[in-house]
C-alpha cells in the first residue's frame, strides 16, 4: 500500500512539472506599449511576468521536495525490506539446526540393539512370556501400542511387526502414513533400505496431502545416498525442495544437497 502512495505521488508531481513547464512565457509587445494601443502598460506587463516567473518557480521548488521525500519513503521501504529479509534468513537458520538435531537424536534413538549394553537391551519379541497383547484391538490402541513401543519402551525390534499388523489391519486409516513412515524409518535404521524404501515409496505415492511425505522424500533421498547412488540422491533432494521449499525437510535437504554438488 505505502509502494502505491509513493508511485502515485510520483506521479502527481511529475504531471504538475509539465503542466507548469507547458506555459508559454508571456510575450511583450514593446511597439504596442509605446504607441498606447495596448490596455496593460509595460511595467504592469513586467509585473504580470514575474509574478508568473515566481509562481513556475515556487511551483518547481513544491515538485522538487515531493520528490525528496518520496526518495526518501523509498529508502525507508528499502531498509526494512532488508531487514525482514535477513530476519528471515537468520529463522531459516535456526530452523535448519533444529531440523538435524531432531533428525540426530531420532537416529541416536534407533541404533541397531547390539550397540546398546546388554543390561538395557529390550528382550527379543516373544521372549518376555508375560507380555500378552490382545489381538482385539481398536485402530486407536493398535497405533498407540506400536508407537509405544519406540518412544517409551524402545523395543524397536518388537515395534517392527505391530506396525506391520496395523498397516495389513487398518489399510485405510487416518494414521496410515504415519505407521507406514514410521516401519520405514525403523527399517532404514536397521539397513535393511530394500524394505525401508517400499515403506516411504508408500507414503510419497498414496499420501499425498499427509504432513510426513516431505519427510519420506528426505529418507528416500538419503537412503540413496547411502547406497551410493549420488545422482538419484541429487534429484530427489532436489525434487523434495522444489514440491516442499518452505519445510524443515527442504532445508536439511538443502545441506545434504550442497554437499553433493561442491
Amino acid at each position: 500500500m505505502k509502494l502505491n502512495k509513493v508511485l502515485f505521488g510520483t506521479a502527481l508531481a511529475v504531471n504538475t512539472f509539465y503542466v507548469l513547464a507547458a506555459d508559454p512565457a508571456p510575450v511583450i509587445d514593446v511597439s504596442r506599449a509605446k504607441s498606447g494601443s495596448s490596455s496593460m502598460t509595460l511595467s504592469q506587463q513586467l509585473s504580470n511576468l514575474e509574478r508568473k516567473l515566481d509562481a513556475r518557480n515556487r511551483a518547481q521548488v513544491n515538485v522538487q521536495r515531493q520528490l525528496d521525500e518520496l526518495q526518501n519513503e523509498v529508502n525507508q521501504l528499502r531498509g526494512v525490506t532488508e531487514l525482514h529479509t535477513h530476519q528471515l534468513s537468520q529463522v531459516l537458520d535456526r530452523q535448519r539446526d533444529l531440523y538435524q538435531e531432531l533428525d540426530r537424536r531420532v537416529a541416536e534413538a534407533l541404533k541397531p540393539a547390539s550397540k546398546v549394553p546388554a543390561s538395557l537391551v529390550a528382550p527379543a519379541a516373544g521372549s518376555d512370556s508375560s507380555v500378552n497383547y490382545s489381538s482385539d484391538l481398536t485402530e486407536n490402541e493398535a497405533y498407540d501400542r506400536a508407537v509405544n513401543l519406540v518412544l517409551k519402551d524402545k523395543r524397536y525390534e518388537q515395534a517392527i511387526p505391530e506396525f506391520r499388523s496395523f498397516n495389513k489391519k487398518f489399510p485405510n486409516s487416518s494414521y496410515a502414513a504415519n505407521s507406514h513412515y514410521w516401519l520405514g524409518l525403523l527399517l532404514f535404521n536397521k539397513n535393511e533400505l530394500t524394505k525401508a524404501k517400499i515403506e516411504f515409496d508408500i507414503v510419497v505415492n498414496d499420501f499425498a496431502h499427509s504432513n510426513k511425505r516431505s519427510e519420506a522424500m528426505l529418507k528416500l533421498a538419503m537412503l540413496q545416498q547411502k547406497k551410493n547412488n549420488i545422482t538419484q540422491a541429487i534429484a530427489q533432494y532436489r525434487l523434495l525442495i522444489e514440491e516442499y521449499p518452505g519445510s524443515s525437510a527442504a532445508i536439511l535437504a538443502k545441506t545434504r544437497l550442497e554437499t553433493l554438488t561442491q
